[in-house]
């Protein structure tokens, strides 16, 4: 089975830094040859309706399409006055089980200073509750990232560090996703607990 890989960029910004940093990471699992695809999932140009409205556009069924691909996730949130952002907790209210269980995601925080701790802990509380997506405890926080991850070269001694540490970070997703693989297709799920607790 190939290895396909879903970067969601949460933000409800057009070009924000939160799509930067998933581009950012796509172009480096390509190029450290650690996945056979990478797709990208703009929360801000692919809106979703707010839940529970109507979707008229069927925008659901085509990112539904792509997560059900997906063997392993990549979840980038930008720090909102300290939470994650509205586009990303609209996102997690319809994936569901069928799209994201039992799947590793990484979870990266983007931060204009230094916070975007609160969005982790607040996706990690509330966002796996019905999805069963499985957070690695390993995660990013990108902090100044309107000077970080800006084209090849390092502008400093903390860009340095934290392209380095994001190699490791997605080489770690993929040995989770490599285990989990195998474990997946053995689960069973009757709908009694479709949900979870």
């Amino acid at each position: 089975m190939s290895r396909h890989i879903v970067l969601l960029s949460g933000s409800n910004r057009a070009n924000s830094q939160s799509l930067k940093v998933a581009k950012y990471l796509r172009d480096r699992l390509e190029q450290l040859g650690l996945c056979d695809s990478g797709e990208l999932l703009n929360l801000a140009s692919s809106r979703l309706p707010l839940w529970p409205e109507e979707d008229i556009d069927g925008i659901w069924s085509v990112q539904q399409s792509i997560l059900k691909k997906a063997t392993a996730l990549i979840v980038i949130s930008p720090e909102w006055n300290g939470m994650a952002c509205p586009a990303l907790k609209n996102f997690f209210l319809y994936a569901g089980l069928g799209e994201l269980g039992h799947k590793p995601a990484l979870l990266v925080g983007v931060s204009a200073g230094l916070g975007g701790a609160y969005p982790m802990t607040e996706l990690r509380a509330s966002s796996y509750k019905n999805s069963r997506i499985l957070y690695l405890p390993e995660q990013l926080i990108i902090r100044n990232v309107e000077s970080m991850l800006n084209g090849e070269t390092p502008s400093d001694e903390n860009d340095i560090r934290i392209r380095t540490r994001t190699d490791w970070a997605l080489h770690l997703l993929c040995q989770y996703d490599d285990a989990l693989r195998t474990i997946r297709p053995s689960i069973k799920h009757p709908p009694e607990f479709s949900t979870g607790m």
